[in-house]
């Protein structure tokens, strides 16, 4: 039993140190630049993702100070896949809802998710810088799509998204400090 959770823990430390550290400054002054123009930032999951793109949107905008939104309504997810499909639901808000000075975070765990592909392309269609944040296969779609593509060494759903969020929570503190 303790064995488990030290190797789970080690499993956690190892995988939120696979990332390139020039990566996160990358994104800060995507999201720095996409602020001081006005723009804002959208953030999109499904399931746990989307818990945590939630969860970080709240933190940009009362923490840090910069506007952000994420596509969590259920009348909007039931609305645009019941009329769009589920696969573009989410490329139909960011259709609706992005402009020019925005810039996307996607997160998907997997980052074979259709709907958050289809976003990541309307995204990139539209001009908008792209966040990627994925995991499990070093190939996966996802990773390909971004200006900055985050991936996590894991196959384990909650390795990855603990990962996800402490990355993400990371880049705020970080926009905080440089701001203090």
């Amino acid at each position: 039993m303790i064995t488990y959770f030290t190797d789970y823990f080690k499993n956690i430390d190892y995988a939120s140190h696979t990332a390139n550290i020039e990566d996160f400054i990358s994104i800060s002054k995507l999201i720095r630049k996409a602020n001081k123009s006005g723009g804002k930032v959208i953030i999109v999951g499904n399931g746990g993702s989307a818990a945590i793109a939630s969860h970080v949107a709240v933190d940009f905008t009362k923490a840090a100070n910069i506007r952000a939104i994420t596509f969590n309504e259920s009348s909007l997810i039931t609305c645009f896949s019941n009329d769009y499909g589920y696969e573009h639901w989410v490329e139909r808000a960011i259709e609706f809802y992005a402009d020019h000075n925005d810039v996307v975070i996607l997160i998907s765990s997997s980052g074979m998710s259709e709907n958050i592909l289809n976003a990541a392309q309307k995204a990139k269609n539209m001009g908008l810088p792209v966040v990627t944040l994925s995991g499990f296969s070093f190939d996966n779609k996802l990773r390909k799509c971004g200006d900055v593509n985050l991936w996590v060494d894991s196959s384990k759903y909650n390795v990855v998204e603990i990962v996800h969020q402490t990355w993400i929570l990371s880049i705020i503190d970080y926009l905080i400090e440089q701001d203090s």
